[in-house]
């Protein structure tokens, strides 16, 4: 099994503190973009999910890390953020 990469080391002095792998960062990062486009959005997760036809199961995994979500997800994501009543109009 291939070691992944340390990115950010755990904080010694913390107990609860780990370390963060290169995957794991991207996954928060993904994440945090997921979720700040549907909070700015002014939209709940089940909201967000039936407007954009995104499973709510899916997308709470998404953006709590527990998933990475795929480039195809982070790309439409983004387009919504750019564009939401154009692609709510297309999905529907």
């Amino acid at each position: 099994m291939k070691s992944e990469t340390i990115v950010l080391p755990a904080d010694p002095n913390d107990p609860e503190d780990f370390d963060v792998t290169a995957q794991g960062l991207e996954r928060g990062q993904r994440a945090r973009l997921i979720r700040m486009t549907r909070t700015s959005l002014g939209l709940s997760q089940a909201e967000f999910a039936a407007r954009f036809r995104v499973p709510v199961g899916t997308l709470r995994d998404w953006e709590q890390a527990r998933a990475t979500a795929p480039d195809f997800a982070v790309a439409y994501v983004k387009v919504i953020g750019q564009h939401p009543d154009m692609v709510a109009k297309t999905v529907a």
